[in-house]
């Protein structure tokens, strides 16, 4: 396995630059006192909305000035802390400016009960109003939130709540980032190494069934022994979801999380029904991968492993790059010429170090600067996928933000996955296209295509169903123990997988490492935005100018628009079931040329 790094001794140009955002800590100390008397002068306009045009316009743009640099003192915190994770400088930094985040909005939470009691008719005749062009969508989704904007001091102490509420994310996250010891497992030689997050999908892709096994079994039995603490803290999470939505009127978490983004509960159940209907061929692609590996039962644990199919690719950071930039070339030029500058100019942190967190993922900075990626990469298809996949992400935002002011520059996460897929599919096409003739090649490919439809829309999608019935069990009055969401999760696994697969024990424990749990209803829209993703990428393929150049301008609406709608602008509808059944249509006509290929290996 590759030996891990020593962060201090990498080359600069694989680690982000964060000067952009504060030259130094000591700047962003000198912002961050300088937001906290803003926040005070701001909590002073209470009372003041309804004197006027001036009065309102001057506390919109003052409001907004705050939000923009609180946003980027907890981005920097954040990142830093991701830097590594045992560093209490930036885990007190990071702590602060939650707090800070909190002090924000309870200061300011007078201004959406204010605005929405302004005589009938005067928010409309504002965002009207070009002077307020820049915050006519904020003033939109106030309206539409009305039903549910409480009064000028329940909103403060809902506010107040907020860091309290952000407690189980919070020792998550510490748990699984930093105190959790997950010990050793057996390695490629034999040998015992240190199983960590961000090393085990290379353990379980390896060719060697006892070395996928031991890590599997091992970090979930890892988990395991942590599992009555992680139950009680996503139990929390689920308490404060509950009160959040009680407290607003709403009829359930679920109503909640789904409606700021004008998501009606339909496209969540249909989703889900779909998905269930493409079991079917999801128990023929795992047949294949069964044959394919030679294994009498196929495991859990050999989900991931990796295929006999003589075909290899294993890219470093510079050469992944620079196939990234080939494979986004049906973007245009000015996209691969945007593109470009990641590397160079620092926009990405490459490597894995100690205490680094694990995963991957791309946030946008500050507005005022580039976005940023965090990889832990390896010179591994993944990892070049992984890459994509980021920059997919980087760009959207670096679009959005270029094209609008700070108040619609940010779109919402249900569309979020939608550019960054679309990339892993643009690169998908691009190596098959550079292996044309090669059925190794073809067959890898295709399998790597197959595998992301099964962990994106299969996967997520039962996250999704998991997310929704603990949240519904709550309700209810249930309590989420260990054993019973233990029980839920095995019980999910054995409808998606248990035809074609043994569902071992150890599955039942998985729920304990899915971060986004802590992110109410989040993981649906990776399966949503995956759908959408394919019908884009294949309209960009088709060589049709006019679909390349809809899928342009979609990147630049930031959240200018509800997401339905921005999407409706790209060229898909997902209001209705119609793209996740075309997509779970491609998804069989991979698996029936997937198999033939195999077939014609044998």
């Amino acid at each position: 396995m590759e030996q891990a790094r020593v962060r201090s001794e990498l080359d600069p140009r694989y680690t982000w630059d964060l000067s952009r955002i504060f030259e130094s800590d000591e700047a962003w100390e000198a912002m961050f006192t300088a937001v906290q008397a803003d926040v005070r002068a701001f909590s002073q306009r209470a009372g003041t909305l309804g004197d006027g045009r001036e009065a309102v316009l001057g506390a919109l743009n003052a409001y907004m000035e705050i939000a923009k640099r609180t946003e980027a003192l907890y981005t920097y915190a954040m990142m830093r802390q991701n830097e590594d994770s045992t560093q209490s400088r930036y885990q007190a930094m990071y702590s602060r400016a939650a707090t800070l985040a909190n002090d924000v909005g309870a200061g300011s939470a007078f201004l959406t009960p204010e605005l929405l009691s302004l005589p009938e008719g005067t928010l409309e005749a504002l965002i009207a109003d070009p002077a307020f062009g820049e915050y006519d969508v904020f003033l939109k989704g106030m309206l539409r939130m009305k039903p549910h904007t409480l009064s000028a001091r329940e909103e403060q102490l809902l506010a107040m709540t907020g860091e309290v509420a952000n407690v189980p994310e919070n020792a998550y996250d510490m748990l699984s980032d930093a105190d959790l010891d997950l010990g050793k497992t057996r390695g490629e030689d034999g040998r015992k190494v240190p199983l960590t997050d961000a090393g085990l999908m290379p353990l379980l892709s390896s060719a060697d069934r006892a070395v996928r096994k031991s890590a599997y079994v091992n970090i979930m039995n890892g988990y395991g022994r942590m599992g009555n603490t992680i139950a009680a803290l996503y139990a929390g999470q689920v308490k404060a979801d509950l009160f959040a939505s009680r407290a607003r009127g709403y009829h359930s978490a679920r109503e909640a999380a789904l409606y700021p983004d004008e998501i009606d509960e339909s496209v969540y159940d249909s989703l889900i029904d779909a998905v269930h209907g493409g079991i079917g061929t999801l128990d023929a692609y795992l047949s294949i991968r069964k044959r394919q590996l030679g294994v009498p039962v196929l495991h859990m644990y050999d989900l991931y492993a990796e295929r006999k199919d003589g075909f290899d690719i294993a890219p470093d950071i510079e050469e992944s790059f620079s196939i990234f930039l080939e494979s986004v070339a049906p973007l245009g030029e000015d996209y691969v010429r945007d593109a470009s500058r990641a590397l160079d100019e620092r926009w990405i942190d490459v490597y894995e170090t100690k205490n680094k967190r694990s995963g991957a993922y791309s946030c946008s900075g500050a507005y005022w600067t580039t976005p940023y990626v965090l990889l832990n990469h390896k010179n591994t298809f993944d990892g070049l996928s992984t890459l994509c996949h980021e920059m997919g992400h980087a760009m959207h935002t670096y679009y959005s933000s270029k094209a609008q002011p700070y108040a619609k520059a940010d779109y919402t996460i249900f569309v979020a996955e939608v550019a960054s897929t679309c990339n892993e599919i643009l690169l998908c096409e691009h190596l098959r296209a550079r292996y044309a003739g090669n059925t190794k090649a073809q067959i890898a490919l295709i399998g790597s295509m197959l595998e992301h439809f099964r962990t994106t829309v299969f996967r997520q999608t039962m996250f999704a169903e998991f997310e929704h019935e603990a949240h519904r069990l709550a309700e209810q009055g249930e309590s989420l123990t260990r054993e019973r969401l233990c029980a839920l999760y095995a019980q999910l696994n054995k409808r998606y997988y248990g035809h074609s697969c043994k569902v071992d024990k150890e599955t039942a424990n998985e729920w304990m490492r899915i971060p986004h749990f802590y992110s109410p209803f989040y993981v649906y829209k990776y399966a949503t935005g995956f759908c959408a993703a394919v019908a884009l990428a294949r309209g960009i393929l088709s060589g049709e100018a006019q679909r390349v150049e809809a899928y342009r301008r979609f990147l630049t609406l930031g959240g200018s628009m509800p997401p339905i709608e921005e999407l409706k602008v790209a060229g898909v509808d997902m209001s209705t079931p119609e793209p996740v059944c075309q997509a779970l249509d491609y998804f069989a006509e991979l698996v029936l040329e997937y198999g033939q290929l195999i077939e014609g290996e044998a």
